[in-house]
Formats: C-alpha cells, structure tokens, sequence
C-alpha cells in the first residue's frame, strides 16, 4: 500500500487535479493507494478572512464566500461533473453549511478556537470530495473517506494532538476491510474524544498523511507539491539553488524549522521511530528524482553542509544589565513570561558573563514580549540592576544545516568570513553542541545576499559571481562591455568567474537588471531605460544589494569620483580609470584606502596611469616585497606622446591634436592633457602609491602651452588659440630638432619631489624611441639601483583602456 500526500497547489486548479489523478491512477495499477489531499490552493486563507470579516461585522464576508463557492463551481465545471448527480448536492450542502457559519459568526460577533476550527476543515472536506468523485465519474476505483472518523484528538482546538492508540485502531480497521484501490482522505481535519471537530495545525495535511503511513507501516510516504523536492536554498531567492537527492530526518526537521516549506516537523515524528522514508515529488514534474529523507546514510556530494534556510520577520529580544551575573533564576523568569503570553522563542544564545541573553522571536509578537518583559522585571529596571528589554526589528535568521558539520573544521570560519566579504552584519550567532545548525540573525535587507553568498561558497562549483555596474559607455566604456560580452564564457570555464553586466548609464538613461543585461542589444535596452541620476544610479546598486558587486567608472566626472565613498561603505567595489578621487587631497585618497580594508571592498584604479599596462600593480607588488622606490621616470601620456610623435615642421600642432582627440587619445577636453595636469595627477598617484604623502599642488608643472592657451575659457577658444600661435609651437619643435632630440612630456619622482615638463631628449635616451601614444617608466629602487625596471607600452587608446579596466574586474573576481 502507498500513502500520497498532495498539497493545495497540487490540487489548485482543475489542470493541476488532473495530474494528480493521473499520477494516482498510474499507481494504483500496482498498489492499493491511500491519498491525502488539502484544501484547493488559497481556500484555508479565505476561510479564515471571511471569518475574520464576520466577526469584525464587515459584510464583505459574502463577498469572499462568494468567491469561495465560485472557485470551486469552476473546478466542477471544468473537470466536467456537472452531470455528477451526486456531486452538486453535496458541495451545495456544504456551502450553505458555511454560509450558515459564517452568519453566525457575524451575528454573535465571536470567531472561538473551535469555531474557526470547524470553520476551516470545508476546504478539505470539499476538495477531497470533489477528486473522488471526478475519479469514480472516470470509472476509476476511488472513495472518499471523512478523516475526522479516523483521527481521534483532543480539544486542544487549532493544533490538537493525536490519540494514537485510538487513531491507529481506527486506521488499520478501516483499511483493512476496504476494498477500494484509491480511498481519498481529507488532510488537516480530525476530532476529538467528545466528537468536536479540531484540525491538527500548520502542515496539518502532511501530518494527517504522516498519521497514515505509520499506522499502516507502509514502505515509503510520499508528499507530492508544487517543487521538486527539498531544495539546498530557496530557489526563489537562490536560482542556483537544486533538490537534495537524499536528506536525514534531523536534516529535514532543522530545514523545515528554519523555514523550508516543502514540510513541517511534526510530520516527521509518526514516521521517524518507525524508519518509514518519506519522499518529496512534484506533482507538476513527477519524473523529477525529489528528495527522499530517511535515516540512511546520504552521501556527502562534497559538501558537508546538506542546505540553506531562512527564518523571515525576526525580531531580536536583548535583556541585559550587570545584576543578571551570577544571580539565578533570570532566565526561568524571561521564559516563563513569554510562555504565559504563548510567545514561541525561535532563537537563544547567551555570552558566557551571564551579562545578557538575547532570543529571537516572530517580529509581530515583539511588542507584546517587550512589555510583559518589562512588567516581569520592573523592580530589577526601577533599581538599574538590569536595562529595559531591547528590542530590534526588521531581521531574519540564516541557518547552515548538516549532519557530518560537526566532523569537519572550519564551516562556521567560512559562513562568517563568506557573510563578512559582502559586507552582510552578523547580530547574532547560535550553534548547539551537535554542531547540526549554525545559525545567524541578519539584516532582513540582507537575506537575498546572503543566501547567494553561502550557497556560492558551499554549493556551486567554486564559481565566483561578479555584478558589474558601469557609468559611462563612451568610447572606452562601450569597448569594455563588448570585451565583457566576448569573454564570458572563456571566464567561466577557465577562470571560474561569472561575470554579469547587472547596470549600465550614461549621462541621460541608466538601465538594470539583477540577472545580468542581455549584451547582444545593452544600446537599443539603455535608449529605453530610465532617466540617468548619479545618485540614483548609487541607490539602485545599493537596493539591489547583490553579492560581489563592482561599481566601474569610464568616466573623468569629478561627481561620480565623489561617489566612491559611499559605494566602498556599503562593501561595493570601485574599479576606476577616472584619475580625479586618487588625486584628490591626500586625506580623501587615504580614506578611500581605508575604506577599502574596512569594508573588505577592492578599490583598483590600475589606469589612472597607464591604461593598461600592469604599472600600479608592479609599483604595489615592490612596496609588499619589501622594496623601497628611489625615483620614478616616465612619459605617462599617451595623447601627448602622440602629438609629439606626430607634430614637425610640415604639419599643424591644431591638426595633430585635433587627430589625437579624433582617436580618442586624448579627454573631451584637451587642454586636461596638454596642460599637464592629466600627467601630473599621474605621477601624483604613483607618488603615492610609493608611500609618500603629497598634493597635486606639490607637483611642479612648466607648461609648454602659449600663454594664450593656457587662459582660454573654452575648448573652441583652446583651439583657436592653437591657430594663433603655430608659431609658438613651431620653435618649440626647431629647438629640439637642431639638437637632434625629441620631445617628449616628462613626468619625474625624486627625492621626494616630481615635476612635469616637455623636455628634449637626446638619441641615447630611452624615451627616444618611444613611438606612437606609448608610456614608459622607469622605477628605480633599492633592487633596481643602477639598471631600473622598464614598463613600456601602448599608454592610450579606448581598447587598451577598456582592457584594463576589464583586468581590475577580473583581479578582483581572482581574489
């Protein structure tokens, strides 16, 4: 014999009572089958708010018994039992049973225990009807069969307990003189002794199920619903998230407890001492494998740790003062107050000073707990011996759940380290000695996060998630999505790094999505997006709060440079070509720094300097050995070494800059390039980067430009001033040329002084031959005393720009 369990959503509609028939059908060709069904999906809930309406005297009750009785009508007349002459009268009966019920309770404005009791078992006793009788109708060998005349109870109304010796007896003697190959049995409803109706509580179908299987002793119980099985997280919340093949009973009870709503603990008990498995299936997918619970040994899989889950709307009760130390009885008083005003305690943990004890409870419970709490241990408050309960709403718990945890070092080391990366704030921690749960209380603002986070770390494949949001797809910013776009997939097969586009903007529209921008159309998606703001864009990333998130700029906005403070506070990594925030006022530098190790959020900034040469990283990576810089060389800017590569005596300085503008050598505004500020700020962040403390003021910059050039007010004044004065610009080339020398934009570190200035280097130079928009530098140290290190490459260019900026990206996603 096989005992079924469906739940309401298996029998939601008259589609989905069809699979469930089907599937009942398919087994009873071998087995005699026992099946118990709940209510249709929502009904129990709309039982109990006409209820609520009647005994409020709102006449809005009728409305929902109306909606009540219509839903079932078209399940009838959809599953074709119109005809049915016996169906008709019996749901008929039954609706006006409850229409009766429902005026009463509105007339003596009182819905009791035992009437809400009565109240709600319609919405089995109809629904198990119905499907007999749209299988007899079939001429399928099928009864119903009214478990309130097999489980006895008592009168504990609302969650009654089970008289097992009588409801056994019950059981197996009805069974065993039916002959029915499928017997329907309604879920949840039972009576008492004395012949009340009562219902068995929350997940009181999986229990009436449960009741049978024992007092049957069949092989397996298998709970059919609308999920495949015990999942290792919420999959609503995780989509990474898979069934557990197999699961212990203590398993399934820490995951059910901890809010996986596949099942509820007490329908394990009948079937835990007796070693039935009970057997998870989806109704909508019955080939899928579920998940069977026993007390066989599952396999590990590689991971110790068998599932995530999550209580919601935690409110975190803290009593505490100095007169709790050493003095018993406290914790019997807290207790036995809250037991009194029938508060569940979800959560305990106490520090070892006995200083104070904190427990979490429902958060819509919190506010009577504070004040019966206070009323308890008013005299200790009026003396100061202990605080005023503290309570704190808006949290959830978090649950690491797993037999074999306590065999293996480190898990709870991983879960906080994991939660700690991303910045998710642990308020509260409670393990017992079996080491089977590790639980934490959180944010509520978190639980998406976190849930991704540790099934990140405990789950997938060691696949890193990445969430980049970029501001700017200019030049460089759209090269940087294409790389992202063309990369993927290799990142994810040999780097391991998932890589996902979750927010783009430009200075007028920004656009998201929290599972990645499809890349194939990001242009026509971002024309339609919503208005661009920097501040709103910050927000969004914030709201989305999504693990591993990277905000990038492709911008040189002095704005956004000052948004950097608040994305590394909420542990948002900064990836930045913008040189502007490293060089800023040293003190701003150094709290980016700090905010950085604080928040654990990388801040990377590798092409402020040279694009995508690996300078800042080689700079970092001496500093860490040990090493000490001297003095730093270099020809840092790419759009100047451009112009100067390309300016002689047969060409116009105008038209070689309007060139480098042209290719993107240089910024929308040249003069940041030609003025040497852009190099100074470079030397300044490798100053820096150095260990030295200095300001963009400190740098000593000799401009070349014309005195004209330099107080222009505009960039078409700029350019016009370029016109003016060729002249100018010409002797400057003579000069160099009749010394058989180039020019070329030195930026140079010694002695804890730098400079920027055009200078005319000789043929034996290494800057001679720098050719095109290459940088070079030179680092000399105390290794590199007499022969320096040399970086030389393309220094400007969107794709070389782009690249680096894609290599910060990736060096995070590494680390």
């Amino acid at each position: 014999m096989k005992v079924l369990k469906f739940g309401g959503t298996s029998v939601g509609s008259s589609k989905n009572i069809n699979n469930v028939i089907s599937i009942l059908e398919n087994f009873a060709k071998t087995d005699r089958i026992v099946c118990v069904v709940s209510a249709v999906g929502g009904i129990t809930d709309k039982l109990l708010l006409a209820g609520k309406q009647a005994q409020n005297k709102d006449n809005q009750y009728t409305d929902t018994f109306t909606l009540i009785k219509d839903i079932h009508f078209n399940i009838i007349n959809e599953l074709n039992l119109g005809d049915s002459s016996s169906i008709i009268p019996f749901v008929d009966e039954k609706l006006n049973a409850l229409k009766s019920l429902l005026d009463g309770i509105f007339l003596i404005n009182e819905l009791s225990p035992k009437t809400s009791d009565k109240l709600v078992s319609f919405g089995e006793l109809l629904s198990s009807y119905i499907i007999a009788e749209t299988m007899k109708n079939r001429g399928i060998s099928a009864e119903s069969k009214n478990s309130q005349e097999l489980i006895v109870t008592n009168s504990n109304f609302t969650k009654a307990e089970v008289k097992y010796n009588e409801t056994n007896t019950n059981i197996q003697d009805y069974f065993s003189s039916t002959e029915q190959q499928i017997t329907i049995l309604p879920g949840f409803i039972s009576k008492s002794k004395l012949g009340e109706q009562t219902t068995l509580g929350r997940g009181g179908s999986d229990f009436t199920a449960a009741i049978v299987a024992a007092a049957l002793k069949v092989e397996q119980l298998e709970i059919w619903t609308d999920v495949s099985g015990m999942f290792t997280t919420n999959p609503k919340l995780v989509k990474q998230a898979y069934p557990i093949e197999k699961i212990s009973y203590q398993e399934a009870m820490e995951l059910s407890h901890f809010g996986a709503k596949v099942l509820y603990p007490p329908t394990v008990q009948p079937v835990l001492d007796l070693n039935i498995p009970i057997h998870i299936k989806n109704t909508l997918e019955p080939e899928a494998l579920g998940t069977v619970i026993s007390n066989d040994e599952a396999p590990v899989n590689g991971s110790v740790v068998k599932g995530i889950s999550n209580i919601s709307n935690i409110a975190l009760l803290t009593l505490e003062g100095s007169g709790m130390v050493g003095i018993p009885g406290f914790s019997k008083r807290l207790f036995e107050t809250l037991s009194q005003e029938k508060i569940n305690v979800i959560l305990i943990t106490q520090a070892s000073s006995e200083h104070s004890i904190c427990l979490g409870i429902d958060e819509k419970d919190a506010e009577l707990a504070k004040s019966a709490i206070d009323a308890t241990f008013e005299n200790e408050i009026q003396l100061h011996k202990i605080n005023p309960l503290i309570v704190e709403k808006g949290l959830s718990i978090i649950a690491l759940v797993g037999d074999n945890m306590k065999n293996h070092q480190g898990i709870s080391g991983k879960m906080f380290s994991t939660l700690g990366r991303n910045n998710i704030n642990i308020r509260a921690i409670a393990q017992g000695a079996s080491e089977k749960n590790i639980s934490t209380v959180i944010a509520e603002k978190d639980v998406k996060k976190a849930l991704n986070t540790l099934h990140e770390q405990f789950f997938e494949s060691k696949t890193k998630q990445l969430n980049v949001f970029i501001t700017g797809v200019g030049n460089v910013g759209e090269k940087l999505v294409e790389q992202i776009k063309q990369q993927r997939k290799y990142l994810k097969e040999n780097l391991k790094i998932n890589l996902r586009v979750t927010g783009l903007s430009n200075s007028r529209q920004m656009i998201f999505n929290e599972d990645g921008i499809d890349l194939s159309n990001w242009k026509e998606q971002l024309q339609n997006g919503e208005p661009a703001s920097l501040d709103g864009f910050f927000e969004k990333t914030k709201s989305l709060n999504l693990r591993n998130s990277i905000f990038v700029d492709v911008t040189a906005n002095k704005e956004v440079a000052q948004l950097y403070e608040k994305y590394l506070r909420q542990s948002i990594g900064v990836v930045a070509c913008n040189k502007i925030a490293c060089s800023s006022d040293y003190e701003n530098y150094k709290l980016l720094k700090r905010l950085s190790l604080k928040y654990n959020a990388p801040y990377l900034f590798e092409t402020n300097v040279g694009a995508g040469l690996p300078i800042i990283d080689t700079l970092n990576n001496l500093i860490a050995s040990g090493d000490k810089v001297t003095s730093i060389y270099a020809v840092l800017s790419g759009s100047l070494n451009f112009v100067f590569n390309n300016f002689n005596d047969t060409t116009k300085f105008y038209d070689i800059v309007k060139q480098a503008a042209a290719e993107g050598y240089t910024e929308p505004d040249p003069r940041i390039d030609l003025s040497g500020v852009d190099v100074a700020r470079k030397i300044l962040i490798l100053a820096r980067e150095s260990g030295v403390e200095m300001n963009l003021e400190d740098i000593e910059n000799t401009s070349f430009l014309s005195e004209a050039g330099l107080k222009s007010d505009s960039v078409d004044d700029f350019y016009q001033t370029l016109i003016a004065d060729e002249d100018h610009y010409q002797a400057l080339y003579a000069s160099a040329k009749a010394k058989d020398c180039q020019l070329k934009y030195v930026a140079q570190f010694n002695n804890g002084k730098a400079s920027v200035s055009l200078q005319e280097i000789p043929s034996d130079h290494p800057f001679y031959n720098l050719k095109g928009s290459d940088n070079i530098v030179m680092f000399y140290t105390n290794r590199y005393a007499n022969q320096p290190m040399i970086i030389k490459g393309a220094g400007a260019g969107a794709d070389v720009t782009a690249s680096g900026l894609f290599a910060d990206i990736i060096r995070i996603g590494n680390n």
